[in-house]
């Protein structure tokens, strides 16, 4: 069995590390909120329980059986957690996995997504000398497929049906949540297709991409 290294890796504005109990309160909120619970299956209401769960278990098993690992992604001068990007569905002997990313609320609009995404990515392909990453969006969470664009990814097709999203009952902001079959649009990203993203990403008001430990 291969795993990934205990990591941590530094951007210009991020800092990409394990989980720690301190993360709890803020994670715990950070996947309550209305767009996670809409385009992941998280349990809901989440509960700290919950989110202590996946930091002292379940986060930490994910990278020491070789299926993946997940990072938390803290702003650098504030030390405040602001998303998690997580690496899963390993294949160690086609060196592929699947990328998946959530920002919590509070740090939406940064590019925040973008730039963990793209770091990950980096360390990945240069360091773990991965071949392929794949992601996965829901037909109608557009946010999730710009980030994906922004990071060099190629679209390859549509899973028809492929996934269970949730919506508010009637449309009604208080209303319970309800369950709806949508597609998934499938992208990868190879190494050649990173040439020239990070500039690009520069270009658009940040820096990034060399550090890693």
């Amino acid at each position: 069995m291969t795993t990934f290294p205990d990591i941590s890796i530094s951007t210009e504005r991020l800092v990409l590390r394990p989980f720690e109990e301190a993360d709890v309160s803020a994670y715990a909120e950070m996947m309550n909120d209305e767009m996670v619970t809409a385009w992941t299956s998280v349990p809901q209401p989440y509960t700290e329980d919950d989110a202590r769960d996946w930091i002292n278990h379940l986060a930490p098993a994910e990278r020491t059986e070789g299926r993946g690992i997940a990072l938390a992604v803290t702003e650098f001068l504030t030390q405040r957690l602001v998303g998690i990007v997580q690496l899963r569905d390993t294949n160690w002997r086609v060196r592929s996995c699947e990328l998946k990313y959530v920002v919590a609320p509070w740090a939406r609009g940064e590019g925040y997504a973008s730039e963990a995404a793209l770091a990950t990515a980096q360390w990945l392909f240069n360091d773990q000398r991965f071949e392929r990453i794949e992601l996965r969006t829901a037909a109608d969470n557009t946010a999730a497929q710009q980030v994906a664009q922004k990071i060099g990814c190629i679209s390859e097709g549509v899973l028809r049906g492929a996934w269970i999203a949730r919506t508010r009952n009637g449309g009604d902001p208080f209303g319970g949540w309800i369950e709806v079959r949508t597609d998934l649009i499938v992208w990868s990203l190879l190494p050649e297709d990173l040439e020239g993203v990070g500039e690009q990403l520069a270009d658009s008001g940040f820096t990034a991409f060399s550090d890693w430990n």
